[in-house]
């Protein structure tokens, strides 16, 4: 008897594990195909209300950037602004006191002709000056245009008549300077008034 009922127990321990196996095993069709549960009840409580809240707090946050770069843009021109402006003060003070020993040896120079008759030294202190001067706009990327003698190009020089060519071989060039021009930094800073030979 005790032999049966032994027998009777391992199959219903055995029948039991059988119904449990499928249940942990076995994955449901929902979960075969990839779906989170809790997923799909969230996709089933959203309403049309909640997605336009939702839009529209997405839709504030960005105006809220936007309002901030556009805040950080204005600062950033305004500074730039007053820095070029401070550049170009700053530029302009730095030259003129460079300019102010010339001024200063202009000054001496008329001193000394109402108190010296030497001609002469009166030229070299002039003459000195003129090349004193010529150093400070050389320092300062200030360089003459060479025309006399050139081909006229109408870039840097400005033709104010035309004249018979002393010979062919100046026909089309520079005869003769009436004002000298300049460049700065390789950009003209005046154009050469010149007379062209035709």
């Amino acid at each position: 008897m005790s032999k049966k009922k032994n027998e009777k127990k391992q199959d219903n321990l055995h029948d039991e594990m059988e119904q449990t196996q499928p249940a942990t095993e076995q994955p449901t069709q929902e979960q075969s195909a990839g779906e989170d549960p809790a997923t799909e009840q969230e996709q089933q409580e959203e309403t049309p209300e909640s997605v336009i809240e939702k839009l529209q707090a997405q839709v504030a946050q960005e105006k809220k950037e936007y309002l901030f770069l556009m805040a950080d843009f204005d600062n950033y021109r305004k500074r730039t602004l007053k820095e070029k402006q401070e550049m170009l003060k700053n530029g302009a003070e730095r030259a003129m006191l460079e300019l102010l020993p010339v001024v200063d040896d202009f000054e001496r120079a008329i001193d000394s002709l109402n108190k010296s008759e030497d001609i002469e030294s009166i030229k070299e202190g002039i003459n000195l000056i003129y090349n004193k001067f010529v150093k400070y706009l050389e320092h300062n990327n200030v360089k003459p245009i060479e025309s006399t003698g050139k081909d006229f190009d109408a870039d840097v020089h400005e033709a104010i008549t035309m004249f018979p060519a002393p010979s062919d071989d100046m026909k089309g060039k520079v005869v003769d300077t009436t004002l000298k021009g300049y460049m700065i930094n390789d950009k003209v800073l005046r154009h050469a008034k010149v007379v062209v030979g035709q």
